[in-house]
């Protein structure tokens, strides 16, 4: 058997990678750190100042980290069977090279960092992934759309070819590949077109560079990108060099590997994204079998002691790939590659790799004793009663985000998907509210599938009702209440007005609330009939005739209550496992208690972003997941490109808590991003000076002069001035509390710096971009861990309605792995006949 070793480049790279690694390689990581000038194994495991996705710090990062994985895999071998050709994915191919012997580790780590500098510096470019047609078709795409200056820059796979060029180019191309027979056209993000003539200045520069280096022929061979041939030692510098603005031809490579008779594969380096690469390769046929150029043995050569020279490989013949696939192996971070399970043969003989699904991010089970039910897929989680409801396909709703941020261009395109989306109006004024619905209706109509937000106003009623009278008069038949702690007038008269006696004598709501809860003694009054006084007073005042009265206090006020665990903005900071489990409970004590046609469904938000967290939440007893966070990281969402480009680059733990501006006095937390964002570090400090001082003037000097400068970028006096201006238009009974109270001055000029930094977020502002206030759970890092290196990992290509089919998909799919080994488990331990599966969330 013939082993060839691959490494990974550009992509692979993720926080915490290599960890167990460092401390048993400490002298090459001591020579990294010498000459990067910081702590390589700081970067890759903690990455406190989120530098590890610029390339700048990526390309020095994956090339270390590559080679300690290479180092574990030689001391694994010792003196058995060593590799016979070494390659990598343009970064990796440094990687191969130094495995080979071509240059020591240091000379590596040098190479890699100007390369990265050079690369970091381009600018004006993009990229962009086609997936389902060959390269040849899309080379005659380009032809015919007159794109002169896109070139082709990685042929990845038999149907998947990265396209690289000027920006606007690749915009432009977008609709023009979507017209072919394409699979998807997934802009990526990065900020340059690497592999294009773009390239070109930093591939000049970098031939220079080259001249001060000696490079040796690598003493296995190696498969260069540019050529797909073996390196020698006249191509190493050319070679190298070229390999910036010239096309990765890893498909060739990997064929001419096979040819060569290589019969296993094995990736060093984080992730398997080579692994599923090859094995694509692998499967598809090849339109015809050329006979590859014989491996000339070269010169055994003097090595880096670090890095002993893998022994030479006499040249074998040429032969024509079998029908058997070879193995391809990845190796799991922190050491030794774990004992394998032998693959099926399938009826025709060929190894049935492995795979990894964008559904459930997990190794494909074996073969269950006794398989899950054909249909229980994305339809039929959660309680079909909440598709028959609100008239969608699948139990699954896109929850609102402030100030538009869930845009009428969102909501309309999951209405048309026939999927359930609230419009974010919480900060908009109600003319701007009236616009925006306006615009949903232009493209649903009056009864589309959409629903709008109410904002509790606790000390604002008057505005709770205009909105709701707005939302009456606009023909709204669905609500999305948010952030109520009691049941408001408001609230009853949108749920009653038109309510009616239905032809079996029930009580039948012309219009519906979903209303987000976090704490059970909320959850247990909206769930149960409006109180009769607040009833009797709403008759009494004109907002509901007597009729409607007498029916709601047989309705309940909600028949659709989302359990809000820890989520982006205003959070309580609840567990999902505990919270639904006692509010469902609640529920079906109430349901006990007041019987009613139509079940109190319970559903789960808050850290949704990934088809397990969904999974979860329905094994948990959900009717119905809503997503937030995720969905303000798409083309749709209400907020500027740079937010979305911020929030696609964060991971899990880039969250932080920060004073609700909002409910500032209160305490009230909100969940913002914290990456690269000074705004949860500031808005704390101006909570602690409120609660520290009665008013402004006694905070330091120049603790204010700081505030003043770094903060506001204003003067208080000029900060003041704004607010009189706008509390004296739109709330002036404030205006003249605080007149009366220093503190209550203090808290509206604080406030004014929440709304200020909401604006710079929504707007894009360059010049104040660390201060951007983005609400923001953990889901979205979780989001972005699950999409990475799939056609969904450009943010331009997360179209809301598409994250809504991949999660319930996901979803669905995990469930079906699970759910036929347990039930096999259950068969087999009992005896008897499988029982029947019930409807998850029934």
């Amino acid at each position: 058997m013939s082993l060839a070793v691959v490494f990974p480049g550009q992509g692979a790279q993720r926080r915490g990678m290599g960890k167990g690694l460092f401390e048993r390689h400490r002298e090459l990581v001591r020579t990294a750190d010498a000459v990067l000038g910081y702590s390589i194994e700081e970067l890759c495991l903690r990455d406190p100042r989120r530098e590890l996705s610029r390339t700048l710090f990526t390309q020095p990062a994956l090339f270390v980290v590559n080679a300690l994985h290479w180092l574990e895999v030689r001391g694994e071998h010792g003196n058995g069977r060593a590799p016979a050709l070494f390659a990598g994915h343009s970064l990796g191919e440094y990687n191969a090279l130094w495995a080979a012997g071509a240059f020591d580790f240091e000379t590596g780590v040098r190479l890699v960092q100007r390369r990265a500098q050079l690369m970091d510096q381009a600018a004006d470019g993009g990229m962009a992934a086609v997936l389902g047609i060959d390269a040849d078709a899309v080379r005659a795409v380009l032809a015919r759309s007159g794109a002169q200056t896109v070139d082709v820059a990685n042929l990845n796979g038999p149907t998947q070819t990265v396209i690289s060029g000027p920006t606007a180019e690749i915009a432009r191309l977008k609709p023009i590949f979507e017209a072919e027979p394409i699979r998807a056209y997934a802009v990526l993000n990065v900020s340059a077109a690497f592999h294009s003539r773009a390239m070109r200045p930093a591939q000049d520069a970098f031939a220079r560079f080259l001249e001060g280096f000696e490079l040796r022929a690598p003493a296995s061979p190696v498969i260069a990108n540019v050529s797909a041939q073996p390196y020698t030692e006249a191509t190493v510098a050319a070679w190298l060099s070229e390999q910036i603005a010239g096309a990765v031809r890893w498909v060739e490579s990997v064929h001419h590997m096979l040819d060569v008779g290589v019969t296993e594969f094995l990736e060093c380096g984080p992730g398997d994204v080579l692994t599923k690469m090859i094995r694509r390769i692998q499967e598809a046929p090849r339109p015809k079998v050329v006979a590859a150029p014989k491996v000339e043995p070269t010169p055994k050569v003097e090595v880096a002691p670090e890095v002993e020279a893998t022994p030479k490989v006499e040249p074998r013949p040429v032969r024509r790939p079998s029908t058997k696939l070879p193995r391809v192996r990845v190796l799991p971070v922190g050491g030794r590659a774990k004992p394998r399970t032998p693959e099926r043969e399938t009826p025709r003989g060929r190894m049935t790799p492995k795979i990894r699904s964008l559904g459930s991010g997990r190794p494909a089970p074996a073969p269950a004793p006794a398989p899950a039910p054909a249909k229980l897929d994305a339809a039929a989680l959660g309680d079909p009663a909440f598709q028959a409801a609100h008239r969608v396909r699948l139990a699954y709703a896109s929850g609102s985000m402030y100030r538009a941020i869930a845009s009428p261009a969102l909501v309309a395109r999951m209405g048309k998907a026939r999927l359930l989306s609230f419009l974010g109006t919480g900060g908009l004024s109600l003319a701007e509210i009236d616009g925006a619905v306006d615009a949903v209706q232009a493209e649903l109509g009056t009864d589309g599938i959409y629903g709008c937000n109410l904002l509790a106003h606790p000390d604002d009623a008057a505005r709770e009702l205009a909105e709701v009278e707005l939302f009456l008069r606009k023909g709204v038949h669905t609500l999305e209440a948010s952030a109520f702690m009691q049941v408001s007038p408001a609230l009853v008269c949108f749920r009653l007005r038109g309510a009616r006696r239905g032809a079996q004598g029930e009580v039948v709501a012309a219009r519906r609330v979903v209303a987000k809860v976090s704490r059970p003694e909320v959850a247990a009054q909206l769930m149960a009939p409006a109180p009769a006084e607040l009833l009797d007073a709403l008759v009494r005042e004109g907002k509901l005739s007597a009729t409607e009265a007498a029916l709601g206090r047989e309705l309940p006020l909600c028949h659709d209550l989302t359990v809000e665990a820890d989520s982006g903005g205003h959070t309580d900071m609840g567990s999902l496992p505990t919270l639904l489990p006692a509010i469902a409970s609640l529920r079906d004590a109430a349901m006990a208690a007041r019987p009613h046609p139509e079940r109190v469904r319970v559903g789960a938000a808050g850290g949704i972003g990934t088809p397990s967290a969904a999974f979860a939440a329905f094994m948990l007893g959900a009717d119905y997941v809503l997503t937030g966070s995720i969905n303000q990281c798409t083309p749709e969402a209400g907020t500027s490109d740079a937010v979305k480009d911020i929030l696609a680059t964060l991971d899990v733990a880039d969250t932080d808590y920060a004073p609700a501006g909002d409910m500032f006095e209160l305490g009230s937390r909100v969940q913002v991003a914290r990456k690269g964002l000074l705004f949860p570090v500031r808005a704390n400090k101006l909570y602690d000076l409120y609660r520290l001082h009665e008013r402004i003037e006694d905070i330091a000097p120049a603790t204010l002069r700081r505030i003043e400068r770094n903060y506001f970028k204003r003067s208080v006096d000029e900060v003041w001035a704004e607010c009189e201006r706008w509390y004296g238009e739109h709330r002036p009974e404030l205006l003249a509390r605080a007149a009366a109270s220093p503190k209550q001055r203090m808290a509206m000029i604080f406030k004014w710096y929440f709304a200020h930094t909401s604006r710079l977020a929504l707007t894009g502002a360059a010049e104040q971009r660390s201060d951007y206030q983005v609400h923001c759970g953990p889901s979205m890092g979780a989001f972005n861990q699950w999409v990475r290196g799939t056609a969904l990992e450009p943010w331009r290509a997360r179209h809301v309605d598409q994250i809504a089919d991949a999660l319930m998909e996901g979803a669905a799919a995990l469930l079906r792995e699970r759910l036929g080994p347990w039930l096999g488990r259950a068969s087999t331990s009992e005896g008897g006949s499988l029982p029947a599966v019930p409807r998850l969330g029934s």
